[in-house]
């Protein structure tokens, strides 16, 4: 099914604008509130919302490997997708297009952190960045090179778990003092047993094959303030994906994220001691729930001498992460930079100290 957002105003193709938190006609300037649109109503006044809104209309497509065919309802242009994208623009009218048959079911997701940063805001914000890196090349650092930069909801799994730990340590206590001649060392030996219980709610893990964990996992923390019901509307104008693997594929790298943080908070509640020697410590981690969810990102494609980088954006903070190039003739000055600094306290040490001038 294709659906597509008309104004009820001028009928033009409406998309969701970031800045504004409502879905926007470029056309005459109509806004509508999104929640809104989708909030409790009476069935007709429902009816009469969807007609007025947006078209939907179940298309025929067509199976061919990993390509499914759907039509735009603005123009009637064949959009070519992957099996893969929920969201996406028509290429030839421009027309904010959202899939919603791969938006339901056990795809359907339950919430959805809204663009904030539009893409005029994320191009600056970029450019920005790229003039900070203090090894990069100064071509890099113009910024001028941005060969595209698209707005895409990635998935994400939020998950709620119990983190139950268990530890049993010998510690010991030294104490070191003066007797006549003699220097004393007294060492006491502690049973230091721990036991803790806690709970970790909306753990991100992105569930996209095409998407860089790493990354993804680089562009935390998101503000979960802004954190809203999933309605379609947020997609239009943007990509969108659904995921690839569901809560319990995702779960492996969960638990082990969450048994550091339980190893960690165990290892910071026992202090005071000069040694501490674990004999055993047992950490289990349990799924309570597990929420599917929307994340804004931006991602920026830049040419830099026929080789192309790619940058991830937090589309709700600005954070950017990636690797940018490195200038060798910056790194190699920077370490000129340093040596000669380090040798020039030597000297000033030495000097200070009355010893001989290198």
């Amino acid at each position: 099914m294709v659906v597509q957002y008309k104004c009820p105003d001028c009928g033009a193709d409406m998309a969701f604008d970031s800045t504004t938190g409502m879905l926007h006609c470029d056309s005459c300037g109509k806004n509508m509130n999104i929640e809104e649109m989708s909030g409790s109503r009476t069935e007709k006044e429902e009816s009469n919302a969807y007609h007025n809104n947006y078209k939907e209309e179940e298309e025929p497509h067509h199976h061919q490997e990993e390509v499914n065919e759907y039509h735009c309802n603005n123009c009637g242009a064949v959009l070519i997708t992957d099996k893969d994208t929920a969201a996406t623009t028509c290429s030839f009218c421009g027309a904010a297009v959202v899939l919603s048959d791969r938006l339901s079911g056990s795809f359907a997701p339950s919430l959805v952190i809204p663009f904030t940063i539009n893409k005029e805001q994320a191009q600056a914000s970029f450019r920005k960045w790229c003039k900070k890196g203090l090894l990069t090349p100064r071509g890099f650092m113009t910024a001028d090179r941005i060969k595209s930069i698209t707005g895409i909801y990635v998935p994400f799994w939020l998950y709620d778990l119990n983190g139950l730990g268990s530890a049993d340590a010998t510690c010991t206590k030294v104490r070191t003092y003066t007797k006549g001649d003699y220097i004393y060392t007294e060492t006491d030996y502690f049973n230091v047993y721990r036991k803790v219980n806690l709970n970790y709610l909306k753990v991100p893990t992105d569930a996209s094959e095409k998407m860089n964990d790493g990354m993804m996992d680089k562009l935390e923390p998101y503000h979960y303030q802004d954190l809203k019901e999933f309605q379609m509307p947020y997609l239009a104008g943007y990509l969108a994906e659904k995921y690839n693997y569901d809560d319990n594929d995702l779960f492996h790298r969960v638990e082990s994220r969450i048994q550091q943080y339980v190893d960690s908070y165990i290892d910071g509640t026992i202090n005071g001691y000069a040694t501490t020697s674990y004999n055993s410590k047992d950490i289990q981690i349990r799924k309570r729930k597990a929420e599917y969810a929307l994340f804004p990102v931006w991602m920026v494609c830049y040419d830099y001498k026929q080789s192309e980088h790619t940058f991830a954006m937090n589309g709700q903070t600005g954070k950017i992460v990636g690797k940018p190039p490195l200038s060798a003739g910056r790194i190699a000055a920077w370490f000129t930079g340093i040596s000669a600094a380090a040798f020039l306290l030597i000297k000033i040490i030495a000097v200070l100290s009355g010893g001989p001038i290198l």
